[in-house]
């Protein structure tokens, strides 16, 4: 069974930093596509930022400038460095992997999510 394990989220004031951690193991050929996701009470879960096997990345507006998407040379962590918080950014941050695995092809998995409060 493939995991996800993510870390990092806890309270931060305003305008503090936070780095997000998503470990990814299991049986996987390759992961095509990570990223990170957010969900608020009441709201809809919403993608923040991806980064493809090529390091292609993407945001979504309200972040971009202040987080940063990467991962490790191997592709199996992907990191979500958060600068500038604001309170707006209160969330479950969820991790969701898009992989190979060689029996059964293209899967998705998501990880357990890590809260991020950003408050005064």
């Amino acid at each position: 069974q493939v995991q996800l394990v993510e870390s990092g989220g806890g309270l931060v004031q305003p305008g503090g930093s936070l780095r997000l951690s998503c470990a990814a193991s299991g049986a996987i050929s390759s992961i095509n596509v990570m990223g990170w996701y957010r969900q608020a009470p009441g709201k809809q879960r919403a993608l923040v930022a991806a980064i493809t096997y090529n390091d292609n990345t993407e945001y979504v507006n309200s972040v971009r400038g202040r987080f940063t998407i990467s991962r490790d040379n191997n592709q199996n962590i992907v990191y979500l460095q958060m600068n500038s918080l604001k309170p707006e950014d209160t969330a479950v941050y969820y991790c969701k992997a898009d992989y190979v695995n060689e029996d059964y092809g293209d899967l998705e998995v998501w990880g357990q999510g890590t809260l991020v409060t950003v408050s005064s």
